[in-house]
């Protein structure tokens, strides 16, 4: 094993390591590499992409036909991209369930959130069942607001799930919150069954292990530089099968003809040093539920197996011409806004340390809906656009695509998750730049001045200034 500290990684002054992929690389470092692809191959099913998405669709595509010759194609290894580097929210969120709802009907979009809430416990017993052990802890989901404004979003949000059928979300007070977690200033919360927290790396290297002694062949150090109709073509050979699925989410736009189809979006992420009791019990926090907020720029957080906070929210949101990170850098000034976060929220933690920073990419469609799709003409396929939701997503996705490729083939008929509307959904480009960048970052700026206004304020009504990003982000 290699050790983490030693890609790309910087040790401040201040102690805080830097990169090195993320912080739930530090205890075991990042992975021995798999043997690369050595020359042309074939295969019944290529994948490309050794994230989650890849990782379950192979998955779950060999429990159900093992006879399948399937290939998996990563660039650097298992768990390099978003999911090594998440927050470990396994939470029944979906990108673009009210478009849905609009381009599809209620009852649809209803489907679709059912199915995701059934994902959380799928990822559950999934892991029991192949004894990954991620650190999994099914406290839920409490998203909380700490201004007027975020108040009335709350109500709000937690109205609208209740109505895509979520029966079991309950609301709270200010008292009922901080009997949960004592947020500072905490006027409520909507809290949710459908969430768990876990640690990514755990899971990813996990799932690798048994995608592999399932019989599934994966080579990594082995990037994909174009995709066509079942040819995957990488400096070292191509692999020819029949159907061919890209599950590369972040780093879609690094593939031949792909720079404009899904954005980069960039997210940042510190993790504490281990609290002491003390602290966490002047916080709460007993029934680890993952926490996020009603602010425009969000932030999320879990507290991790190990005693700390891991904590995430935007740093710089896009670079310029869909370029990815460099292994897990991230800004000073993103390290310190996150830790501002943290004291806002915890305001007796203003002296404990940022021991770990790091960032990762995810996939953005222009439309902000994720997406499902077989191409049956070609046998190409693709899954993400997750825009941050992807722990839980992606394994929904898997099989969804598992159904899709055994449809295709003859092997099964139409299921319940090939009828869902997020399948086959088509979204236009992003736009050229610097038109992208520009879009991206005037978007952020709006959002950070909305979330000031409204703390200073202290108005019920959101600031006028995020239905401006929203209109320039295509969410309304």
């Amino acid at each position: 094993m290699s050790s983490a500290n030693n890609a790309d990684t910087t040790r401040h002054g201040t102690g805080t390591v830097n990169g090195g992929i993320s912080f739930w690389y530090a205890d075991d470092g990042t992975p021995a590499p798999r043997e690369p692809l050595t020359g042309d191959a074939t295969a019944d099913v290529c994948i490309v992409g050794g994230g989650y998405t890849g990782l379950w669709t192979a998955y779950y595509l060999k429990k159900a036909a093992p006879f399948l010759r399937i290939t998996v194609l990563e660039q650097k290894f298992c768990g390099y991209g978003a999911s090594g580097r998440n927050g470990g929210w396994l939470y029944n969120g979906i990108a673009g369930r009210d478009r849905y709802a609009k381009l599809h009907g209620h009852e649809a979009a209803v489907r679709l959130q059912e199915a995701m809430n059934d994902t959380v416990t799928e990822v559950i017993e999934a892991a029991r069942a192949e004894s990954i052990e991620a650190d999994i802890h099914h406290g839920g989901v409490l998203e909380v607001a700490y201004t007027p404004a975020q108040l009335t979003r709350l109500k709000d949000f937690h109205a609208t799930e209740l109505s895509y059928g979520e029966k079991d979300r309950t609301l709270h007070g200010a008292r009922e919150t901080a009997e949960r977690v004592r947020v500072s200033g905490a006027v409520g919360s909507s809290w949710t069954p459908h969430g768990a927290r876990l640690h990514p790396v755990k899971l990813v290297k996990g799932l690798a292990d048994a995608v592999e002694s399932l019989g599934v062949t994966i080579h990594e150090s082995t990037p994909v530089t174009e995709i066509k109709p079942k040819h995957a073509i990488t400096p070292y050979g191509t692999v020819r099968a029949p159907y061919v699925l890209r599950c590369t989410e972040g780093f879609t736009a690094s593939l031949k003809g792909q720079r404009r189809t899904w954005l980069p979006m960039n997210s940042s992420m510190i993790a504490t040093e281990p609290l002491t009791s003390a602290q966490w019990e002047s916080i709460g926090w007993e029934g680890r539920e993952t926490l996020g907020d009603m602010a425009h720029a969000y932030m999320y957080a879990q507290r991790t197996a190990d005693g700390r906070i891991a904590l995430g929210g935007r740093g710089v949101p896009y670079r310029y011409g869909s370029k990815t990170d460099n292994d897990g850098r991230t800004q000073p000034a993103t390290i310190e806004a996150l830790h501002a976060i943290l004291t806002r929220f915890f305001p007796q933690l203003a002296g404990v340390r940022t021991a770990h920073a790091w960032s990762g990419v995810l996939g953005v469609p222009r439309d902000w809906c994720a997406t499902v799709t077989l191409d049956r003409a070609t046998g190409l396929g693709w899954a993400g656009g997750y825009v941050g939701s992807g722990v839980a997503t992606a394994n929904l996705a898997a099989r969804t695509l598992r159904d899709l490729v055994q449809q295709d083939s003859g092997q099964a008929g139409p299921t319940d998750l090939t009828a869902l509307p997020w399948v086959n959904h088509k979204v236009r480009k992003w736009e050229p730049e610097p038109f992208r960048w520009l879009g991206v970052h005037g978007m952020y700026a709006t959002y950070y001045a909305a979330d000031r206004r409204e703390l200073t304020t202290h108005t019920a009504q959101s600031s006028r200034l995020a239905r401006v990003a929203d209109r320039v982000a295509g969410r309304m």
